[in-house]
């Protein structure tokens, strides 16, 4: 099992998330239930894929201080492992996350990685990524939170400003020569230079579960990321 390797099971149904969740059994170390997984199965999707492996939540709450609070307590019953809220919500609402964790520990969202300096524009946010995912994950440490989602591209400047401990969780990996049609990642990077830039996790979803042999591609994801 690779601790570092996380496997998103972005799929409609429960036994196709199972399904997958076996194929990867014993790589990955953790496995993501996301917005799509989570609507159509709620919490017992949860429940019954966390006997497989430790499961990050990504839901990447994002409301009022109060509200986000008591959703963050609801996850932590449910056990998993990691939970993502979204820094956009301000210091306030992570700190009241942070209280309400239990032993789960929560990642701020930083910037998504679909997104790059143009689309930041359009929001009236700063003009560089960069400097928005620099600043929002220092808001994330002073608030008490356990870790960012950064795009590899960033991982490197979070990664010095970052106290021992701090995850740095970077979605958009994709394996050198992968073809990715269709693909909304904008920030993108292969596991060895995601780990080389600070990673200490990577979210791998695509090119492992549209794989010809999903265990395959999970392992040849975890050796380079030990390499």
């Amino acid at each position: 099992m690779n601790p570092r390797l996380i496997v998103a099971l972005d799929v409609e149904t429960l036994a196709a998330a199972e399904a997958l969740a076996d194929r990867v059994a014993g790589v990955a170390g953790y496995l993501k239930v996301g917005l799509e997984l989570f609507i159509a199965e709620g919490p017992a999707a949860v429940r019954a894929l966390a006997r497989r492996a430790p499961i990050m939540l990504d839901l990447k709450l994002h409301d009022i201080p109060e509200t986000v609070a008591r959703a963050t307590a609801r996850a932590a019953d449910l056990g998993v492992a990691l939970l993502t809220v979204h820094t956009a919500g301000g210091r306030r609402m992570m700190e009241a996350a942070a209280r309400a964790r239990g032993a789960t520990r929560l990642l701020g969202v930083t910037v998504l990685t679909s997104l790059v300096d143009r689309d930041l524009a359009e929001i009236g946010a700063e003009p560089s990524v960069e400097s928005v995912v620099a600043r929002r994950a220092t808001l994330a440490m002073e608030a008490g939170l356990d870790g960012v989602v950064a795009s590899p591209l960033e991982a490197a400047r979070v990664a010095r400003a970052a106290p021992d401990g701090f995850l740095i969780v970077t979605p958009g990996v994709r394996p050198a020569g992968a073809d990715a049609p269709g693909d909304d990642q904008a920030r993108v990077a292969t596991p060895r230079a995601a780990r080389a830039a600070g990673a200490t996790h990577v979210v791998v979803g695509r090119p492992i579960r549209d794989a010809a042999d999903p265990r395959a591609a999970a392992l040849a994801i975890a050796a380079e990321l030990d390499a």
